[in-house]
């Protein structure tokens, strides 16, 4: 009976259940400590979508690209089955500063050169874009998350060839704890302040 009326009166405190302090690398990135990683934007799976919405899709990580050069984050590209899907695009490579790194795996993180790179570069918040939302962003924000990274995934800089699978995908990248973010939101909270010169630099690309 004791035990009873200690839980009936838990539930009539409002003090007794405190909401739990929101982890502040999930909300908030830190150009020290973020990197980028862009997924899988190839030639011939890029032929798969949607014109308008891979226009979208390469117009944003292009700006994530140039955002992470100019902000010193470290930039990690993938590319599944190469021979099949062929490179990253040509108008997105010039701006990626290592060779993209080659996989089979659906996940990043299974792979083991894609994860020592995530690894060695100390950074514990990773940035995810790229193709196909559903099936390995998904399944590199899982890893990522299982990993104990915050893993940040812009809703505008991620496609699938439908809307319903990138929707499908974003929510289970959520469900899976990432951040769903969005280009404007991650460039401005990188930058931080107004009035800089990386600021008027970067707040131009997205005019």
């Amino acid at each position: 009976m004791s035990d009873l009326s200690h839980h009936h009166d838990e539930l009539h405190d409002p003090h007794a259940h405190k909401t739990p302090a929101i982890d502040p690398r999930k909300i908030a990135l830190d150009r020290t400590d973020a990197l980028l990683l862009v997924v899988d934007v190839q030639e011939k799976l890029a032929s798969a979508m949607e014109p308008s919405a891979m226009e979208k899709l390469t117009r944003n990580v292009a700006v994530l690209l140039r955002t992470a050069a100019r902000l010193g984050l470290p930039i990690v590209a993938t590319e599944q089955y190469r021979k099949g899907l062929g490179p990253t695009l040509p108008s997105l490579a010039p701006l990626i500063p290592s060779p993209a790194l080659e996989k089979l795996e659906f996940s990043a993180g299974n792979n083991q050169a894609i994860a020592r790179a995530v690894l060695e570069s100390g950074r514990r918040q990773v940035i995810l874009v790229g193709m196909e939302t559903h099936v390995c962003v998904f399944q590199t924000a899982r890893d990522l998350q299982r990993a104990g990274f915050s893993t940040f995934v812009p809703e505008d800089a991620v496609l699938s060839r439908t809307e319903a699978n990138r929707q499908r995908g974003l929510r289970l990248c959520e469900i899976a704890g990432a951040t769903i973010s969005c280009t404007e939101a991650v460039l401005f909270d990188l930058l931080g302040t107004a009035g800089t010169p990386e600021f008027k630099e970067l707040s131009a690309l997205i005019r």
